[in-house]
C-alpha cells in the first residue's frame, strides 16, 4: 500500500477516535492503530526504494542526456573544425592560384619584353647589313659606270 494511503488512515483513526475529556489526547483503537503502522513499516522500505529507483533512472536519463550532448556537441565542434578547415584550404588554395596567376604574367611579360629587345637587335643588324649592301650596290654601279667609256656620237 501506498505510504500517502496510510497516513490518511492513520489520520482517520484519530479524527474517528473519541477526544479525552478536558485533554489534547484522543482514545484510539490499538490495534487499528498498530496495524497501520506495522503497514507503514514494510510500505517506508518499499517508497524509499521506488524513491531510489526513479533517483537512480533519473540520473541515468541525466547521464545519457548529457553523453548525448557531449557527443552532439562534439560532433558540431568537429564539423565546424572541418568546414573551418576546408574553407581555409580552398582560400589557400584561390590566394596560391592568384599567386601562380600573377607570376606566369610577370614571366609573359618579362619573355614579351626579351622578345621584344631581341627583334628590335636583330632588325637593327639587318638594317646595318642592308645599309652596308646598298652602299657595296652603290659602289658597284659607280666603279661599273665609270669603267664604261661614254659614246659620243
Amino acid at each position: 500500500m501506498d505510504i500517502l494511503e496510510l497516513i490518511d488512515r492513520l489520520e482517520d483513526l484519530f479524527n474517528e477516535s473519541h477526544s479525552v475529556p478536558f485533554t489534547h489526547s484522543v482514545i484510539v483503537d490499538e490495534d487499528r492503530m498498530l496495524d497501520i503502522i506495522d503497514q507503514m513499516r514494510v510500505s517506508i522500505p518499499d517508497e524509499i526504494k521506488k524513491s531510489q529507483q526513479i533517483i537512480n533512472q533519473k540520473e541515468r536519463f541525466l547521464a545519457q542526456a548529457q553523453d548525448e550532448a557531449s557527443r552532439i556537441t562534439s560532433l558540431a565542434r568537429e564539423r565546424s573544425a572541418k568546414a573551418i578547415t576546408q574553407e581555409e584550404i580552398v582560400l589557400e588554395a584561390q590566394k596560391r592560384a592568384q599567386e601562380i596567376v600573377a607570376q606566369a604574367e610577370l614571366e609573359r611579360q618579362k619573355i614579351q619584353q626579351e622578345t621584344d629587345d631581341y627583334i628590335v637587335s636583330e632588325l637593327e643588324k639587318f638594317k646595318g647589313n642592308l645599309i652596308t649592301l646598298m652602299q657595296q650596290v652603290s659602289n658597284g654601279i659607280s666603279a661599273v659606270q665609270k669603267s664604261t667609256p661614254v659614246n659620243e656620237e
